[in-house]
């Protein structure tokens, strides 16, 4: 326990994951930092980390700030909006030192997807995930952890979050081995109250998980509708189970297909209820949405596979038209 209390972490991205991620980490005993600024700094600094679950509210004191005053950590944490680091990423370049670990907690598909990847598309880097190649340039390849949340975790204000629902967070090394960084993080999250399972396959875990939210998020976003509202409308249902079909078309080349039909997984997703996805979320905001990093990633990989997808196409072009 006392190597796991000797580390250090930086959590960029000090919103609802960034702050589920922080609070389990000080509970941990980690030493824990906060990229933040503006209105979410000023609060970190003011009154700490809250987060609150269960009817409780614990408060955590970071350290906070911008990564040239944050400096180099053992691990960092990517829980930003995707389609915000390939900007970023050139910034956080301070916080990365020679051992350092970085863990990607974003929604899509990640920069690291193909890097290393034993199949049609190895070392590919995707324009509409990693356009310059900032990603793949300051984050260590060979040092690099994937990530798959499944939690509703809200903002409530500025450093203040709630966890809704916590099921699990499933981390992974992308070549499936279980190396001291990642069986340290993983003991750490457990001790911060975390439900945290190993892969053995990040990459199949990132691909289903996006499977589901492809679909979910831009259709929310033209809709305005919650899930449970639009799934009942059988011909949004349809297009649905459509996009999905052409996606498991790219996972057959990949390998990486799911052994359960788009019907099967759609009904996973209505037992659920009727809930907002983040992609509406963000656009009842009026903030960016992370749609090349989900959408345009599919379909660029389908686009490098020689896949038609007239249904991912048209509705990537439909949500880029109402993106804010």
């Amino acid at each position: 326990m006392a190597a796991i209390m000797n580390s250090s972490v930086a959590i960029v991205g000090a919103g609802a994951i960034g702050a589920w991620f922080g609070d389990a980490f000080d509970r941990a005993g980690w030493r824990v930092s906060m990229v933040a600024r503006g209105a979410t700094l000023e609060a970190l600094r003011q009154s700490g980390l809250r987060v609150e679950q269960g009817g409780t509210i614990r408060t955590s004191r970071p350290r906070s700030g911008s990564p040239a005053e944050l400096g180099v950590h053992d691990f960092i944490v990517l829980t930003v909006k995707a389609q915000l680091l390939p900007a970023l990423a050139p910034e956080l370049s301070p916080l990365v030192g020679h051992q350092s670990v970085v863990i990607s907690g974003t929604n899509g598909i990640p920069w690291w997807f193909f890097q290393d990847f034993a199949g049609p598309l190895a070392n590919t880097r995707l324009k509409s995930v990693d356009p310059s190649g900032s990603q793949q340039h300051t984050f260590p390849r060979e040092r690099t952890l994937g990530s798959v949340v499944h939690a509703s975790v809200r903002v409530a204000s500025p450093g203040h979050a709630q966890v809704v629902a916590a099921d699990r967070l499933i981390l992974g090394a992308p070549d499936g081995t279980s190396a001291p960084p990642l069986e340290s993080v993983v003991q750490a999250l457990r001790a911060g109250g975390i439900n945290t399972l190993v892969s053995g396959n990040i990459r199949r875990d990132v691909w289903t998980k996006l499977w589901g939210n492809m679909t979910m998020n831009p259709l929310s976003a033209l809709t305005r509708c919650g899930t449970g509202k639009m799934l009942a409308n059988t011909e949004v249902r349809e297009l649905c189970i459509r996009m999905m079909e052409e996606m498991q078309l790219c996972a057959q080349q990949l390998e990486l297909a799911v052994s359960i039909s788009a019907a099967e997984r759609i009904g996973v997703t209505q037992r659920l209820g009727d809930f907002k996805t983040s992609m509406l979320a963000d656009m009842e905001a009026g903030r960016p949405l992370e749609l090349d990093p989900q959408l345009g990633a599919v379909v660029e990989i389908a686009d490098l596979l020689n896949i038609p997808t007239p249904f991912l196409r048209s509705v990537l072009g439909l949500t880029r038209l109402v993106s804010p």
